[in-house]
């Protein structure tokens, strides 16, 4: 089977040992936490207490993203802001396409997500795969708010998947992952060029496609912008909706208190509880960063560390956030925790460019399966499986 033919979202297979890890990783960084916060050696370094991980992200100077060179391979050496340092390029860039978001699109993505789960919901007879119900909302939804149709059904989705764990977790030095990911991103890209030129001679319309020609962008940065957010936009919800039913499955009261919410129409209150539930398995366990030049982290304290330039340091968010010293009671599920709790997608320059689209749709996606009481189905296929860090599986029934 060919890269474009993939029928799977991931290149990782569910379990094995990467699972493993990852499933004991909470409790490693509960350890580190404790004993060794900034741990490290030669040129590899983890760092897990909330204030360091919160400074490693804010000092983009010093610690710079790892992704130009898988970035290069999936653009075609075309800039894009989450590559780029802190300069003029990347300000403009990020200046112009936020500017395209407008304040009512947020409420309009909610009303869609709802509206397309509810339709998917109703028609499945009781029985959901949590994780296929997220990611056919997600990339229909986007799909459509770019302005980005699916070549054929279902594919872009596995696309924007298998990009989005080369960019994130792929090493430019497998050969095999790099000729497969050049093969899927060169077909994305024609795909895109070959629908900017339609919509060129065809009627205006209202969606991010649309205001970026309307606004007069290059072709070249509207087909890398938008191909950088089909990667990086729509295989979060599937990732981390799912971790966080799981973690609603795991405690009667809150999957109850998330169902009443649901069935009350309490969009407010469902929000809080799901970014809670993600807060025990968020997105990934940390991001990596780059020592651009020695750097002293944690100056003044007893723990603190240099970092030697040209060291990949792990930025362990998810530790971060189960930190005592900053997080209250990390341990209790606590929907009323103030925003400085969550690190969910990141802090400083490069936080998650779509961290206020999530806010807006993520617990309207799940809203229709939690108003109609889900329960885990019988067996295995009722646990959460993963494939590496990905969520691959997760079958309840309801109402």
């Amino acid at each position: 089977m060919s890269a474009l033919d993939a029928a799977a979202p991931y290149r990782a297979t569910p379990g094995g040992a990467a699972g493993l890890l990852l499933a004991a990783a909470p409790y490693a960084m509960a350890a580190l936490r404790r004993i060794a916060p900034i741990a490290g050696r030669g040129r590899f370094w983890i760092v897990t207490r909330y204030d360091d991980v919160l400074e490693v992200f804010a000092a983009d100077q010093a610690f710079g993203v790892p992704y130009p060179a898988n970035l290069d391979i999936i653009t075609d050496r075309q800039p894009f802001f989450l590559g780029m340092a802190d300069t003029p390029e990347y300000g403009a860039q990020l200046k112009r396409w936020r500017s395209l978001i407008r304040a009512d699109d947020l409420a309009a993505l909610g009303e869609a997500a709802e509206a397309r789960a509810a339709t998917i919901v109703a028609a499945a007879g009781g029985r959901v795969d949590v994780v296929d119900l997220v990611r056919r909302v997600a990339f229909a939804l986007y799909s459509d708010f770019f302005g980005v149709p699916d070549p054929a059904p279902g594919r872009l989705a596995i696309w924007g998947s298998r990009l989005f764990e080369f960019q994130f977790t792929g090493s430019p030095d497998d050969d095999a992952w790099v000729a497969e990911a050049r093969t899927i991103a060169a077909a994305l890209r024609d795909h895109i060029d070959r629908v900017i030129a339609a919509r060129r001679a065809g009627p205006a319309r209202d969606d991010i496609l649309g205001r970026a020609l309307a606004a007069g962008y290059d072709a070249t940065e509207i087909r890398t912008v938008l191909l950088c957010m089909i990667v990086g936009g729509p295989p979060q919800p599937p990732m981390v909706v799912p971790n966080a039913v799981e973690q609603l499955l795991r405690r009667a009261d809150w999957l109850a208190a998330a169902a009443a919410a649901a069935q009350a129409n309490d969009d407010a209150r469902l929000h809080d509880i799901l970014i809670e539930a993600m807060r025990f398995d968020p997105l990934a366990p940390g991001l990596k960063r780059t020592a651009r030049a020695d750097y002293r982290l944690a100056q003044g304290t007893p723990r603190a560390t240099t970092i030697p330039a040209g060291s990949t340091v792990i930025t362990a968010f998810a530790s971060a956030m189960r930190d005592p010293r900053r997080v209250p009671e990390p341990e209790r599920f606590d929907p009323d925790r103030l925003p400085r709790d969550f690190v969910h997608f990141g802090h400083g320059l490069h936080e998650c460019f779509g961290r206020m689209l999530n806010h807006a749709t993520l617990h309207r996606t799940i809203k229709p399966l939690l108003a109609r009481n889900p329960r885990r189905a019988a067996g295995a296929e009722g646990r959460l499986r993963k494939a590496g860090a990905f969520a691959d599986r997760l079958v309840v029934t309801c109402d």
